[in-house]
């Protein structure tokens, strides 16, 4: 696989260390799995700056609006962009009906294939992977799939947007909201332009930028970024505030009129109704 989509084996290997906690937020039992060895060295390679804590939250968040969106709004397509060694196809409850795509490059996809050989669905659930380079033309391939672009739709956007460069991000997140129906719910993460140079993570942020997997974008205005995207912000929580705190943040919640502030963000986005 590239280096930048190895990055997925480190989330699942935080993933499997949360999932065997005496009382842990969620269980994936696939984690350890698609994690493999290499998961867990890339683990202990970018440890420090509560990245195990972050991403025990942000998974969290991301089950809870994900249960939210289809038990409260009826959404039946899901759209995992960028879906990495991600096992909520597997792993989560899902109402019958659901379709879920998962858009990654062609050789995590087989990667990942491979690694859950045998595993199985839950009734009702169909898991279509579609094999794109999200730095081109993607959305051709995802109809080709089945995606109905008059049905609404929940979209995943998670541990993606720091990998690329602004005119990127906002080309993704502008096409999705173009293209995508009325009703339809946007979930993600991003982090801000002052955490990519956080002294205080450094160690982090080089063997990063040395295993390829640089960040390159952030911002420190995160509901004015989105909105300029094309979306409307229903929320946007830092790790350790009420809703994404869940018991597992470390540090203290710094106020966001204080400037200079490294800081991660998890939103929840609603198209505009046209």
């Amino acid at each position: 696989m590239e280096a930048v989509s190895r990055t997925a084996q480190w989330t699942a290997a935080a993933r499997a260390l949360e999932s065997e906690r005496e009382s842990p937020l969620f269980v994936d039992p696939y984690a350890r799995t698609v994690a493999a060895e290499v998961g867990f060295q890339l683990l202990e390679r970018y440890a420090g700056a509560g990245t195990v804590e972050f991403l025990a939250i942000r998974t969290t968040y991301l089950d809870r609006a994900i249960g939210q969106a289809v038990a409260e709004q009826g959404l039946r397509q899901i759209v995992f962009v960028a879906s990495g060694m991600d096992t909520r196809p597997y792993r989560l409850t899902w109402p019958e009906g659901v379709t879920v795509f998962e858009l990654d490059r062609p050789a995590l996809l087989a990667a990942k294939a491979e690694l859950l050989a045998g595993a199985e669905l839950p009734a009702g659930v169909e898991r279509r992977p579609v094999a794109v380079d999200l730095a081109g033309e993607w959305l051709g391939s995802l109809v080709e799939a089945g995606w109905q672009g008059g049905e609404p739709t929940l979209w995943v956007v998670e541990g993606l947007l720091f990998f690329l460069p602004e005119d990127a991000v906002r080309r993704l997140l502008g096409t999705i909201c173009e293209r995508t129906a009325d009703g339809s719910v946007l979930l993600g993460d991003v982090a801000s332009r002052v955490s990519l140079q956080n002294k205080l993570a450094g160690s982090f942020l080089n063997a990063l930028k040395e295993d390829d997997s640089a960040w390159l974008f952030g911002t420190d205005e995160p509901e004015k970024f989105l909105a300029e995207c094309g979306w409307i912000v229903r929320e946007v929580k830092q790790p350790g505030e009420e809703g994404a705190a869940f018991g597992r943040w470390p540090y203290p919640v710094v106020a966001r009129e204080v400037p200079r502030v490294p800081r991660s963000f998890l939103f929840t986005l609603d198209v505009p109704q046209r």
